[in-house]
């Protein structure tokens, strides 16, 4: 089984020692990732547009293997604060209700103060078309 790494370009990839994601066969890993437009290396303060972004930045690595988000199959969200949850839950469905993939949501701190979410996904290649 081959496996490939993708970049996004963020300096902690070199900083920490780790890949937006690892390929290995058709799995696909996503690291846990944050609002940050790595484009611009901002970060909004509504939590709501920080999941958004998540999921943009995941979209973005999973096309470069030929993936989208409906080929997602495990999700992990973690937030500091509880009662950000449910406020994304529409952001949450617009990028994966057609996917709705295995979840789990654990509280706790993260990296940096400004983080509100991070997502971590694990998809299968191809599979949003095997789906009934």
């Amino acid at each position: 089984m081959n496996r490939h790494h993708i970049s996004s370009g963020s300096r902690f990839e070199a900083d920490i020692g780790y890949s937006r994601a690892v390929v290995a066969g058709d799995w696909v890993f996503v690291s846990g990732t944050t609002g940050f437009d790595y484009a611009t290396m901002a970060i909004s303060d509504d939590v709501r547009e920080q999941a958004a972004q998540c999921f943009k930045n995941i979209a973005t690595a999973l096309a470069q293997v030929g993936a989208t988000l409906d080929d997602v199959v495990r999700v992990n969200y973690i937030l500091p604060n509880t009662a950000d949850f449910e406020p994304c839950w529409p952001v949450l469905r617009q990028y994966l209700g057609q996917a709705r993939p295995a979840a789990t949501m654990v509280s706790a701190g993260l990296l940096d103060a400004r983080m509100k979410i991070e997502v971590e996904v694990t998809a299968l290649k191809g599979s949003a078309k095997r789906a009934p």
